[in-house]
């Protein structure tokens, strides 16, 4: 029996949308550029029967580095349909991180835009296992006929990478299937007919699985931009009247401690997701007072499993600090030390569902290592209640170990953030891994405020236990975060803090 067109991931993106309302935007491109379903999906065939053409089919592995947003969606698309499978690569890595993660990926083939050309000059030589170099501008083909889908179901997709702090990034397998299971984030968040889902440019890599895929399958108008930092966001939310984003809580604190934002139209606002590191309640507290009619909904995955769980936290029904219960079709359980199953206590998470990766690509060892049976688990502590909601912890290396108690660091961050004038902060301890260490706080002040170290070690002393007390306070001008691409802030970066900082605790 043939198998089904809809195991394909881009047949079941685009495809079935192009069938099913061909005349619906699907997408606008920095405000200059909008496409139906049915001109998407076209532009998208006319890119695979090109690819097609290069000879280049069903399971032929395709090194992807991309910046422009647009090239991004179709190209990843067009691979999808083809059956290639597409090694998603960062742009903002180093070039010898680029060179070494080519080189053991498999890739015979490399699609790359104008953005990059002079990198991959700087690597071509040295790639000779790669054959076939082509300049996305001349993947176009004079056929927008549907092609032969070459994949589906449990063949491989994609490679994305982790952002793993030592030793290159891994590269994480996904398949159609555990792709199209992502695809459907939005069974568990409220939609309408006129949603229209805001990204930047982090959309190449698990952003296109976890963000572009989910908002065209769920049938939204997707706005596509290059920066999506503060100030693009500023203008661009209002212009489209954007309902739903995904973000970190970073930005808000950037967004949100400058005046810029003020008599801004962010009423079209609905939905906010946000994860990748701790909310706060003083920053969800300062997100409602500016957008009180948006829904505020926090979630937890990884690349590995992304989006496993969610929750909406500014309405009182998921716990605030929690990341909500485990979303339609998935799983989360926590694990002790011995690998049973607690429940109100501290252990590992673990993650399960069709979501999740088929593992890490040529390290079978650290495959076996995250993957036991149906579940995946990444080293993330973790309690989760009786009625299912998970709330996480961290890792063990952030946490901080003084008078032999064990805190996470979101802990005293939030008391700091919840001080006035505080518009950030970041705490770690010192020296790194000692059995005793001591803790550095850093704070940054909101605009057109000033901080004085000494009276928010005072404040501090009177809200928190002895154990979490700063043993040293810096004001800063700024917090270390993580390139996320969008002109936003990425990730806190604690271990910068503490390599900025730490000397000075002596």
């Amino acid at each position: 029996m043939a198998r089904s067109p809809y195991g394909n991931y881009g047949h079941a993106i685009l495809t079935a949308g192009a069938l099913r309302t061909p005349d619906r935007v699907a997408l606008t491109y920095c405000g200059e550029q909008s496409l139906t379903y049915d001109e998407l999906n076209r532009s998208v065939n006319r890119r695979a029967n090109a690819l097609l053409a290069a000879g280049i089919g069903p399971g032929h592995r395709v090194a992807a580095l991309l910046n422009e947003t647009l090239l991004v969606a179709e190209v990843y698309l067009a691979q999808a349909k083809i059956g290639a499978v597409t090694a998603a690569l960062n742009p903002y890595w180093p070039v010898d991180t680029l060179r070494e993660v080519v080189a053991a990926s498999g890739c015979t083939a490399f699609v790359y835009d104008s953005t990059v050309a002079q990198v991959v000059e700087q690597i071509r030589e040295s790639l000779p296992g790669v054959s076939t170099w082509i300049d996305a501008k001349d993947l176009v083909s004079a056929s927008d006929a549907e092609p032969p889908l070459g994949g589906g179901y449990d063949d491989p997709l994609a490679l994305y990478y982790t952002s793993g702090t030592t030793g290159l990034p891994k590269a994480v397998v996904h398949t159609h299937a555990s792709s199209l299971a992502t695809a459907q984030i939005w069974l568990d968040v409220p939609r309408g007919p006129d949603s229209v889902f805001g990204t930047g440019a982090i959309i190449w890599g698990i952003g296109f699985p976890a963000i572009v895929g989910p908002a065209l399958y769920a049938g939204m108008r997707l706005v596509l931009e290059q920066d999506w930092g503060p100030a693009n966001f500023l203008r661009v939310v209002p212009r489209e009247r954007v309902t739903h984003v995904s973000q970190i809580p970073s930005f808000y604190a950037a967004l949100l401690g400058s005046a810029e934002h003020e008599g801004v139209d962010l009423s079209s606002l609905q939905v906010i997701m946000l994860g990748g590191e701790p909310l706060t309640a003083t920053m969800l507290d300062r997100i409602k007072a500016r957008l009180p009619q948006a829904g505020v909904f926090s979630y937890y995955g990884q690349t590995e499993a992304p989006y496993t769980c969610m929750g909406r936290v500014d309405d009182g029904s998921t716990p605030l600090g929690s990341s909500g219960r485990a979303r339609t079709g998935n799983a989360v359980r926590i694990t002790g030390p011995k690998g049973d199953r607690v429940v109100d206590e501290v252990g590992e998470i673990n993650l399960a569902g069709p979501h999740r990766m088929a593992g890490y690509d040529g390290l079978p060892d650290r495959t076996a290592e995250v993957l036991r049976g149906e579940w995946y688990v990444g080293g993330d502590l973790g309690t989760l209640s009786a009625d299912g909601v998970l709330r996480v912890l961290g890792r063990r290396e952030d946490s901080i170990l003084k008078h032999g108690v064990w805190t996470q660091p979101v802990a005293i961050e939030e008391a700091a953030s919840a001080l006035d004038g505080v518009a950030e902060a970041g705490a770690v301890g010192v020296p790194e891994g000692a059995p005793e260490q001591r803790v550095l706080l850093a704070v940054v002040p909101r605009a057109g405020h000033s901080l004085d170290a000494s009276k928010l070690a005072l404040a501090l002393a009177d809200t928190l236990p002895a154990h979490q007390r700063p043993d040293h306070i810096v004001v800063a001008d700024e917090l270390p975060h993580s390139q996320d691409a969008s002109g936003g802030p990425g990730k806190l970066l604690r271990r910068e803090i503490r390599e900025l900082h730490g000397h000075l605790l002596g």
